[in-house]
């Protein structure tokens, strides 16, 4: 706490020192969201005051924005008229008041699409930790119009109006800024996401990472989250394994690193994160990760004056691997439950999101851990093919793997034919990938633990993969795929799309009657 009020004496100390200025995430080379929002803009002011905003290109005013600045808050906004993509543009402010006039300049400003980039240390690991890091980092040049920007790690058990500090302001991007340290900004998932849209749209795309290492989910949310998913007033729930090294307090990233961001006019948001939740509260992710989205939405949304979509697309990585021989199924249990329990993205509980699936990049010898898998290309590859075909509606674009819609048991033969929806790629027959659950009760109405036995793959056609079920001499009840923290070699999952995107971990009823109602 007392850690917390210093820091709150430490910014209202600069914000009387600087009674004119922007707020802390506005500066030179920013890229502003384009139309169809309006971009925002805001800053701190002497109460009272009125205070002009201009927007300018080649010394010619485009137009002029005017506000007042709040008694209590010391705080002005304007939301500028709907500009397309392009500049380089100039934001002028002006303070007008019993004081001298006073005037504030921000240059080389585009228009373009802003994505932000959260999440745990998969998200925070930096260009230079990744594969093909110096060819990466060299091509960094070749991207001026994607610009990064990156907030420091703070943390708070308030409420911030701005962001404490920043540890890399907006920028143009170079070898350096794309890689100052391990896990120490800027992310590589992010910048290659941010790439690949650039080179599809053309047009400028502004990067804002928010991210920390070793981090819950609970350490994101507000606290209508937490009451949402049942989880105020239990503060032992919050103890973390000393191997997660993040802040362990329900909200304090929340308060610090996303309240101050909320008047920021976005596109959306890019997430990595639930390796942190494997060891806590893991089967209320089902109920955490939707409803921080839903959160984050909403307060986004209101913070921009309506600017920021209400349902604005909303991406996500699922987990990659950590342990090869792991004694439970938290990981498998995490990805599902990222999915809202739905295994696929976009489903009914979570709208006009897109989940890459990275299931497949596990690597044993990272020298960052097994968890921190240095594939990140692939990462951000089929991330942005979720942005494009949800975010930016492009038709026809197959932006995820291969997902079952059809389950039929053969008990006469002892085999299972599960029905995909897309056309299959068969890397290899795979003898314990799938599995079935065995019930040994002639009913099913009371509930009973699972028997997991291997349903080997025995053949496969160009959309039904058919399994053997040898180890079941009863009823089959249920079936899994991938159900594993490490289920496949590196590229080597049994089942992808002519795409080359990774079928999915599912479990479901084998019967289809239940598991995919809600979805």
């Amino acid at each position: 706490m007392a850690a917390c009020l210093l820091l709150l004496v430490l910014m209202l100390a600069s914000a009387e020192g600087v009674t004119f200025r922007f707020a802390s995430y506005y500066g030179d080379h920013m890229v502003l969201q384009k139309k169809p929002a309006g971009a925002v803009v805001w800053g701190y002011g002497e109460a009272g005051a009125s205070v002009t905003v201009s927007l300018s290109k080649d010394s010619k005013v485009i137009m002029k924005k005017m506000a007042q600045v709040e008694e209590y808050s010391e705080t002005w906004k304007v939301v500028l008229a709907p500009m397309g993509h392009g500049g380089p543009y100039s934001v002028i402010a002006e303070q007008h008041s019993r004081e001298e006039p006073k005037n504030l300049t921000l240059r080389d400003i585009y228009f373009g699409d802003v994505w932000l980039c959260s999440g745990q240390s998969n998200m925070e690991m930096t260009v230079s930790q990744i594969i093909n890091a110096s060819k990466e980092l060299s091509e960094a040049p070749l991207y001026p119009y994607v610009r990064v920007f990156t907030a420091s790690l703070i943390q708070s058990e308030v409420e911030l109006q701005d962001l404490a500090k920043i540890d890399l302001e907006w920028s143009i991007p170079t070898a350096e800024n794309l890689g100052h340290g391990n896990f120490s900004y800027f992310s590589a998932v992010c910048w290659l996401f941010g790439r690949h849209l650039y080179e599809t749209l053309r047009y400028p795309i502004g990067l804002v990472e928010s991210s920390w290492g070793g981090t819950c989910i609970e350490a994101w949310s507000s606290g209508r989250v937490l009451q949402e998913c049942g989880l105020t007033g239990d503060a032992g729930r919050f103890l973390l394994p000393p191997l997660l090294s993040g802040p362990k307090v329900p909200s304090v990233l929340w308060n610090a690193m996303i309240h101050p961001l909320l008047n920021m006019s976005l596109t959306g948001v890019i997430w990595y994160q639930g390796e942190a939740n494997a060891f806590l509260n893991t089967d209320l992710y089902n109920c955490t990760f939707p409803a921080l989205i839903a959160d984050w939405r909403s307060a986004f949304h209101a913070g921009s004056d309506g600017q920021t979509q209400p349902l604005f697309p909303f991406g996500f990585v699922q987990l990659s691997t950590f342990r090869r021989q792991a004694r439970d199924d938290r990981f498998p249990r995490i990805r599902w439950h990222q999915t809202a329990d739905c295994g696929h993205a976009p489903n009914k509980r979570m709208p006009n999101t897109f989940m890459a699936v990275a299931v497949d990049l596990c690597d044993e010898h990272s020298p960052y851990g097994s968890i921190h898998p240095r594939d990140k290309q692939n990462v951000a590859y089929r991330l942005h093919l979720g942005a494009r075909a949800v975010a930016y509606g492009e038709r026809g674009l197959v932006f995820q793997g291969p997902y079952p819609t059809k389950v039929v048991v053969d008990g006469a033969r002892g085999l299972i034919n599960v029905t995909y929806g897309q056309e299959l790629l068969l890397l290899l027959m795979h003898d314990h990938i799938f599995e079935v659950c065995c019930s040994h009760r002639p009913q099913l109405s009371a509930p009973e633990p699972c028997q997991w036995v291997p349903a080997p793959m025995v053949s496969a056609s160009s959309h039904t993969v058919t399994l053997s079920s040898p180890g079941c001499r009863d009823a089959v009840t249920r079936l899994r795929y991938a159900w594993a923290e490490w289920p496949c070699e590196y590229s080597q999952c049994p089942l992808y799309n002519k795409h080359l995107l990774p079928a999915p971990p599912f479990v479901i009823d084998a019967a289809l009657k239940t598991g995919w109602a809600n979805c």
